[in-house]
């Protein structure tokens, strides 16, 4: 998914500051998107299960008064069922889905209301509304992406500050393999390429949703299941 977000936001005009583990994939990603986009493309290797990363990347975002869009798309899954997971993982899980994702919007925060506006979008899960689906701590980590976002929406929302939580379904990324089943064990008919979830996020976005299901194609559904 961070591919296929830098893309769209880089062909919308942004610059772009990327933050992934694997600078040769970031340095590629960025040669790329610079020459096709025009766009400024700055590349930081970090990995966001680490604490001393994870503060390297909220100075950024303290300090760096340009930045204008946050987007909280590390995470890692398991689908194992809990009592076959090994608690350690859960705990690194819990790290990086939850911890590392509060503190991110927790340094973006204070800045953009200071100057009048900003965005956040969260990457959630449909487990996090059903986190029976997976793995249950995985769902568990998702539905505090959830609550995060509901609370931040209602805190914001007189401050010019946009929140978005995305919630999507089965999708083609490497999310699966490192959870432990690859896509290849997925039904084909449930499963929703990454750029078309992205340009539904983005969608969702536009029009100003909260909450956005890419693979809901009804609205009247989610509002259902608030109500």
């Amino acid at each position: 998914l961070s591919y296929s977000y830098a893309d769209r936001l880089a062909r919308r005009g942004y610059d772009l500051i990327l933050v992934a583990r694997n600078r040769e994939r970031l340095d590629g990603l960025a040669k790329r998107l610079a020459a096709e986009t025009g766009r400024s493309i700055e590349i930081v290797a970090a990995d966001l299960s680490k604490r001393g990363d994870v503060s390297r990347i909220e100075a950024i975002l303290r300090d760096n008064a340009g930045i204008s869009v946050l987007v909280n798309n590390a995470g890692v899954g398991a689908t194992a069922p809990r009592l076959a997971s090994e608690v350690d993982k859960m705990s690194d899980m819990i790290a990086l889905n939850v911890d590392a994702l509060m503190r991110l919007t927790y340094a973006a925060v204070p800045g953009f209301v200071a100057r009048g506006g900003g965005t956040i979008v969260n990457i959630a899960s449909v487990v996090g509304v059903q986190p029976e689906l997976l793995n249950g701590v995985y769902g568990g980590s998702k539905a505090f992406v959830l609550a995060l976002t509901h609370s931040l929406q209602h805190e914001l929302k007189e401050k010019n500050v946009r929140v978005q939580a995305v919630l999507p379904g089965a999708t083609a990324t490497e999310f699966w393999d490192i959870a432990g089943t690859p896509t290849a064990h997925l039904p084909g008919e449930i499963e929703m390429k990454a750029e078309d979830m992205v340009d539904a996020a983005l969608a969702g976005l536009d029009q100003g949703e909260v909450f956005t299901v890419p693979s809901l194609p009804e609205a009247a559904d989610w509002q259902a299941y608030e109500a």
